[in-house]
This record gives C-alpha cells, structure tokens and sequence, in this order.
C-alpha cells in the first residue's frame, strides 16, 4: 500500500518535471530555420522564446483582452494581467492548448463565454487563482488533470459540474467562501481519480460530504469544523495527508477512534481545542497537536499498542511507527515522559 501511495504522489507532485522534458524534446528537434517562422507568429504584446516553441507568454503585461494564440501553442501564461473576460476568439486556432495560467487577472462569471472552456478539449491544466469568481466555472473540458481556483469569491458550486472530469487528480478550491450548503452529496461526483483536495480557508462548520473514495491528501485547515462524524473516514479508505489545523474541534467532538485510521500517515490538528491525544493508528508518522489545550501525556494510554508487549514485534514487527511529534504551544512542561520513548521507538524529533 505504500509503495502505490508513493507512486501516486509522484505522479501528482512531479508532472511539472514530466511535462518539462517533454517540452525539452519538442525544442532539441525544433530546425533553427524555422524561428523566424514562430517569432512572426507571436502576438506583439507577448515573448515567444525560440528555443520552446510551443509556450507563449504574455504574463505581467497589463493586457486587458486575451490575444490571439497561435495554433502551435501548448502551454500558455496570463497571469497577472488585467483580464476581465474569456472568449472564444482568441482560442480559435489552439487547439493544442494543454495548459493556461490565468492567476491573478479580473475574471468574473459573467466574462467567460459559455462553452468556451469546454472547447479546449485537450486541455490538461487550468489555473485561475487569484480572481474575481464567485462559483466554480461551466463547463469545463473533460480532460482536466488539474483545477485551480483558490482565492476567489467562490460560494457556489453548480450541479454536475465535476460530473465529466474522471481524470482530475487535484481540486484546489482553497480561501474561498464556501459554506456547508455548497457542498452537496453529489457536489464531488463523478471525479474517481481525485488525488488531493484542497478547501482550506473556507467558512465550512462540517466536514465536507461524499469525499471522493481515492482522495489521498485533505486539506480542510482554517474552517470552523466541530466535529468528525463516526466513521467518517471508512468512505476515503486512502486517505494519507489530513490537515484540519485552525478549526474548532474539541474532545468532545472527535468520536473515540475517530483518527485511529490506518491509511492516515500525516494528521494535522494543530490551533485547535483538544486537551487530550486523540487515539491514533500505529501506522501514523507524522502528528501535529501544537496551540491546542493539552496539559499533559501519559505514554501508555496514548500508545496504539501495548507497551508491554511491544517487544514481542520486533524491528519489522507491528512498532507504531510515529517519526514526528509536535506539542508544543500546550500547557505540558518537559521533559518528555519516558513512556512516551518506549512506546514510540521510531520517533526522530518531538516538538514540546
């Protein structure tokens, strides 16, 4: 299982690698003699850089209208401009398009064609952070590997529209102003291959429903969760990376084996109002508990197996696993009790 969650997080964290290389190839093959060619292409507005064909850059430009772009275009970037509106014209001939980078512009709903975004239909990844949305764009092309619409004005989240996107591995949808009553049961429908999402910094007081069941990293921090449902975390059975610092849970809030998960590697409760360890799964690595209300721990009640039989497992044995412990900004005084160091014998660093 993790030697596959490995390979997952490779695939999503190093495509920018994958895609550079390829980019490297198309240009290694690329007749010098045809560079006047592309220079002649290039909008006047915009960098057309020899030696990588396929990218146009028109970033940091003050454009307030997308320009015309070439058919040969793959990758494109617009960010920080003052565009307002996305239609279909400037798109005509690129039909190529595998990525566009609209951070940081004036893009309302009311400025994007209908139909315009669904008509890039090789379109791997689009990214419109930064702007002026107030819900998630529609449609989108059915290709989509990537999504990112963090810090927006985004509050709704029509029906369907992830229904067609069986390829997006990431959903950023990070500081925006979601509420519970945009997040539906069917809100995340239809994205299987959904890898990691992203809805930190939103005004949520739940936990979101119907989590795709491949997701590997949540990021919920910065809402105002109270409480973990029961076996909320049976439905996401992969789940690796859990982060819900700066909510509002409390004991009361978690159930008793609430985060005793055994995909969960990474768990993040940090500026929270716990004032004791939640139970946790000897297969965790890595527990974040600063800034919450602890005031001490006991090492025996808080070890996911018994210590007094702990040496019966040997080095690869059953041994909780925990390498990174972070307490402090709690009300506990050193030094760490011993308990603590015969139940986790892995642990590299503890933070008190």
């Amino acid at each position: 299982m993790t030697l596959n969650i490995c390979t997952s997080l490779l695939l999503l964290f190093l495509v920018n690698s994958v895609w550079a290389r390829t980019v490297r190839q198309v240009y290694d093959e690329l007749d010098p003699e045809h560079w006047s060619h592309y220079t002649s292409e290039c909008p006047r507005e915009c960098f057309c850089p020899p030696n990588f064909p396929n990218a146009l850059y028109c970033d940091n430009k003050g454009l307030k209208e997308i320009p015309a772009i070439p058919a040969r275009i793959w990758y494109l970037y617009l960010q920080n401009n003052l565009i307002e509106s996305i239609s279909e014209k400037p798109f005509v001939n690129a039909t190529h398009l595998r990525w566009i980078n609209l951070n940081k512009n004036k893009i309302t709903n009311g400025g994007i064609e209908s139909g315009v975004l669904s008509k890039l239909k090789r379109l791997l990844y689009l990214f419109l952070e930064d702007n002026e949305l107030e819900e998630v764009p529609a449609p989108l092309p059915v290709g989509l590997e990537q999504l990112r619409l963090a810090r927006n004005k985004i509050s709704r989240i029509p029906e369907g529209v992830f229904s067609n996107l069986e390829n997006l591995t990431m959903l950023d949808l990070h500081q925006n102003s979601l509420l519970d009553s945009a997040l539906q049961s069917d809100t995340f429908q239809g994205l299987n291959n959904l890898m990691q999402l992203n809805i930190a910094k939103n005004s949520l007081k739940k936990m979101p429903l119907s989590i795709p069941a491949n997701t590997l990293q949540l990021f919920l921090d910065n809402n105002s969760i109270e409480v973990i449902p029961e076996n909320y975390f049976s439905a996401i059975p992969k789940v690796t990376f859990l982060r819900l610092n700066y909510n509002k849970l409390s004991d009361d809030g978690i159930p008793p084996n609430g985060f005793n998960v055994s995909s969960i590697l990474d768990l993040q409760l940090s500026h929270n109002q716990l004032t004791k360890i939640p139970p946790i799964n000897a297969h965790l690595e890595h527990l974040h508990l600063d800034h919450n209300r602890i005031k001490s721990v006991n090492g025996t009640q808080i070890c996911p197996v018994s210590i007094a039989v702990e040496e019966d497992y040997g080095f690869y044995g059953n041994i909780p696993r925990l390498r990174y412990l972070r307490l402090d900004g709690n009300e506990i005084q050193p030094p760490i009790p011993l308990d603590i160091m015969i139940c986790f014998r892995l642990l590299q660093a503890v933070v008190i």
